[in-house]
């Protein structure tokens, strides 16, 4: 298991181990414990918000030899149970529909569909990135969902629920995956953290979190490689540590220029940008970090009292700094100077002068405020 990545080491063996969609978890599990179990689903949402995982267990869970009537998780010690965990499965099949997205590819499963599963009760087919099948790929398989054979069960995962024909979606039980939490997120990372014996502080955690998009398998890869980054030493990672490995731009620096923007210094505020893009800062990293921090300072603007989790990641001092930086601010302000820095960090990417639309969009800012 040593060789394993973080994500698969600690990919969940029963439907308890699940972090959020709880409310896929609990609809499944019921259905499996009454019997009701449907001949196709369909798993939309984000990346890494557990559909595969949730399909696999599905899959597990089916076909255990050890599961009593009544009851919805799989033993994890039966053969077909070990062989699923093991990826050694006959009668699990895994499309990647990104790959295999033509129609001879589900001719050949809809041929293989009619035999009956090598060992198991169930014959289950997981079509991953499903709405990456051609047209006629598409078609094929929707014959296939209308008159399935009672052995086989379809699990289609997509991230983009709006290119699947109509047709399919109507023929399969629906689920929307969310976003993981913050919280939920830093809860799982903690407990991999602790099962790896590794000292890490929990802003940390939180900064790794912050910066996975909701998406727990990318959180879990981030802590992989922080792990990596510290090495076996004792030493404890901390949120520093962790800005320094992800090239993140500090908050303090972010904090200092939004100083200048409302103290209406324009030139300052320009030889600043060019100081800390002298000392190696990535213009376009500097870019989101502005964004997210004023980002930050427009909730509070409209709520001083909001507790949420975007919050997370700035320390009590941090969030009382830019809660009296933007009380100079007018909303209406903060909404333009967001929009702007929004349009320059996009204008970067083809700019000959990478800083080029930051900066104008610093003097037009302050010029009309000037005004």
């Amino acid at each position: 298991m040593s060789n394993l990545v973080l994500y698969r080491k600690y990919r969940p063996k029963i439907f308890s181990e699940v972090v959020g969609q709880e409310h896929v978890v609990q609809t499944l599990t019921n259905a499996i414990s009454s019997g009701l179990v449907s001949h196709a689903y369909l798993f939309t949402g984000p990346r890494g918000s557990g559909k595969t995982t949730i399909a696999r267990l599905l899959a597990k869970s089916l076909n255990c030899e050890n599961r009593k009537e009544g009851e919805s998780e799989p033993c994890c010690r039966c053969s077909s149970c070990q062989e699923i965990s093991g990826n050694r499965a006959i009668d699990l099949i895994e499309i990647d529909a990104a790959s295999n997205r033509g129609i001879e590819e589900i001719r050949e499963l809809r041929d293989g569909i009619r035999f009956r599963p090598t060992k198991s009760k169930y014959k289950v087919f997981i079509i991953d990135e499903a709405h990456q099948l051609s047209k006629d790929a598409a078609n094929a398989l929707l014959k296939t969902l209308e008159e399935p054979p009672s052995h086989a069960v379809f699990i289609l995962a997509t991230t983009e629920i709006h290119k699947m024909i109509p047709t399919i979606v109507s023929r399969c039980q629906r689920f929307d995956f969310r976003k993981l939490t913050l919280p939920e997120i830093t809860g799982r990372l903690e407990f991999i953290a602790g099962k790896e014996k590794a000292r890490i502080e929990k802003p940390a955690l939180e900064l790794i979190a912050l910066n996975s998009g909701g998406a727990l398998r990318d959180a879990i890869g981030l802590l992989d490689q922080v792990l990596a980054f510290s090495g076996t030493g004792q030493k404890v990672i901390q949120a520093a540590d962790i800005k320094e490995l992800l090239g993140m731009v500090d908050v303090n620096l972010v904090s200092e220029f939004v100083e200048l923007l409302c103290q209406k210094k324009k030139g300052e505020a320009l030889s600043f940008l060019q100081k800390i893009l002298e000392k190696g800062k990535d213009p376009r990293e500097f870019a989101r970090a502005l964004i997210y921090y004023l980002r930050q300072g427009l909730v509070l603007k409209i709520n001083p009292n909001l507790q949420n989790p975007i919050l997370t990641g700035l320390t009590p001092e941090e969030q009382l700094r830019l809660q009296n930086q933007v009380s100079g601010f007018q909303e209406s302000d903060l909404r333009r100077i967001l929009k702007l820095f929004l349009e320059a960090e996009a204008k970067m990417k083809y700019s000959p002068i990478v800083q080029l639309p930051l900066e104008l969009a610093i003097i037009e800012f302050l010029q009309k405020e000037e005004n």
